[in-house]
């Protein structure tokens, strides 16, 4: 019973992170139509910020902020000099400006940090683990993590769809034109929009760095994984990003943590743990296919 805690836990840690990075993504396709292939780079940016701060200060303060501020003013950085020259051109033309980004950004990274991993410390306020019931603990930084996610999951909520901001970005993303015509800046609320988005793939990338090592790169083995939980969940819906992260995060970890022991009831040891793998690693795919199959454009394809 507790291992299954854990791991119904350490999936629902990974599907807010997932959360994060797919809740930023969906925000730029669903508003401003771009495929932005370099989102992931920008969660790098923010996990390598929040980790050299860190070091040279040893201020877990310090640390986020400057994760959350490099991410966010480079993503606008990139929203004002490629992306806004891509808006009026078809989705091939910015997949491939935006691939172009991510070599810059991993050449650029490798340059000045080098391609050996950096390892950061748990603050030392969320080290440790806390008792959840008698004979199960789990660390407070796993558990903080959550918390943050559904946080960051309710504030968007809030600004989307209870503040004047939410309202320009959901006419923006709907009736470009009109808004323009009524006397709105489209394109500052496109750079604002960017910079969230850019600003939530920092915080994953920072709060990755303790979980996970930081390096060149680190944006494209998740950036495969988010883009699933987008189409899972719908485009353009935070509240569908929210729930495909969850999905996605649950079945990835259970898979990964069950599968392997299931399989050696009715097979060997040796090809049951190569099964188990092949499976594990298709297994969010798999559920993608079928949640397109019976519904097409995602669990919530609204603007949420």
């Amino acid at each position: 019973m507790t291992l299954v805690l854990e791991q119904v836990l350490n999936g629902l840690q990974l599907g807010v992170m997932l959360f994060l990075l797919a809740a930023g993504l969906t925000l730029v396709f669903g508003v401003m139509g771009v495929i932005n292939l370099a989102h992931g780079s920008l969660y790098m940016v923010g996990a390598y910020a929040a980790a050299i701060v860190a070091a040279k200060t040893g201020s877990a303060v310090l640390s986020v902020l400057a994760g959350l501020g490099a991410a966010a003013v480079i993503g606008m950085i990139v929203e004002l000099g490629v992306l806004r020259r891509l808006y009026a051109r078809d989705h091939l033309d910015q997949v491939l400006a935006t691939f172009a980004l991510i070599l810059i950004f991993n050449e650029t990274t490798t340059l000045l940090f080098g391609r050996k991993p950096l390892f950061v410390s748990v603050p030392k306020m969320l080290e440790g683990s806390v008792e959840l019931m008698p004979g199960f603990t789990y660390p407070i930084y796993r558990l903080a993590v959550i918390g943050v996610g559904l946080l960051v999951a309710v504030g968007l909520y809030v600004l989307i769809n209870r503040t004047r901001i939410g309202m320009l970005v959901r006419a923006g993303a709907t009736h470009r034109q009109m808004v323009r015509a009524l006397g709105v800046d489209i394109r500052m609320i496109f750079t604002l929009v960017f910079g969230l988005g850019a600003l939530l793939a920092g915080l994953a990338g920072l709060m990755a760095g303790p979980i996970l090592s930081v390096q060149v790169g680190m944006g494209e083995q998740i950036l495969i994984l988010t883009f699933v939980v987008v189409v899972i969940g719908g485009i353009g819906s935070v509240r569908g990003a929210l729930l495909g992260a969850l999905i996605v995060g649950l079945v990835d970890t259970l898979l990964r943590a069950f599968l392997p022991g299931l399989l050696r009831q009715v097979m060997q040891g040796p090809d049951a743990d190569a099964l188990a793998a092949g499976v594990s690693s298709m297994g969010v795919y798999l559920l993608m296919a079928l949640v397109l199959l019976v519904r097409p454009r995602g669990l919530f394809p609204a603007h949420a």
